[in-house]
């Protein structure tokens, strides 16, 4: 027996089905305190994020998904309208993605990086004040993305579970969370000093630069872990 999965191709019943895993943070549960305190990131990345990411290999079972790595479900899912498995699989990304934007260790761009952000936008610290009033006008939840589309650096914000990558041409860089439980706990409802603090303190410019060099075509960029597989019954 088959099952039309979200392609429009059928899916045996025989075949196996993605089970995607919570990947682990890239560093301890305390590492970026005081800016996010160790019970922030229980809650956020032990309850929230593996919430979605439970969510998400649910509803491939039960849809009789065949394996696809994240990128590709969530473009599947965008493109046929499953909200739901859309938005578990984006905010999976998502997440994952904002965890790896974030270090211990304070950095400012170099290179070619920090060339391409005088060029788009004047300086380090105009991007920053760039950064910190898109994320503080973004009404209600969302995420605020350094990307490159095109070539050229862009400064966006996406809401609820909006994703870049779907969009061709586009390389995120970094992600700051701007839903209300990534800074309630430690900066209540004053979203402008989340920013300011993440930007100053945590955004990962390390990562940044390895991004961009792979928007450049000298390198792969990040991808989220490749599930396991489970047959599909």
């Amino acid at each position: 027996m088959a099952d039309r999965d979200l392609n429009g191709t059928l899916a045996d019943h025989d075949e196996e089905a993605p089970v995607f895993e919570l990947p682990p943070l890239p560093y301890g549960i305390e590492a970026l305190a005081p800016v996010l305190s160790a019970e922030t990131l229980e809650i956020h990345h032990g309850k929230h994020h593996a919430r979605y990411v439970e969510t998400l290999n649910r509803l491939l079972g039960e849809q009789n998904f065949s394996a696809h790595t994240l990128e590709e479900i969530v473009r599947i899912a965008q493109g046929s309208g499953a909200k739901g498995l859309f938005n578990n699989a984006a905010q999976a990304w998502n997440h994952s993605f904002f965890w790896e934007s974030m270090s211990a260790t304070p950095s400012k761009p170099s290179g070619d990086l920090a060339n391409a952000i005088s060029t788009a936008f004047g300086s380090h610290d105009a991007l920053g004040q760039r950064f910190i009033a898109e994320g503080t006008g973004h009404f209600g939840s969302g995420w605020v993305w350094l990307i490159v589309k095109g070539g050229a650096l862009e400064l966006i914000s996406t809401h609820d579970a909006g994703i870049p990558i779907l969009a061709d041409g586009v390389t995120p860089l970094l992600a700051c969370d701007v839903w209300e439980h990534a800074y309630y706990i430690d900066f209540r409802q004053d979203r402008a000093a989340w920013l300011a603090s993440w930007w100053d303190r945590l955004a990962n410019w390390h990562f940044a630069e390895q991004q961009y060099a792979a928007a450049l075509g000298q390198g792969e960029p990040w991808h989220y872990p490749a599930p396991k597989t489970t047959p599909v019954t």
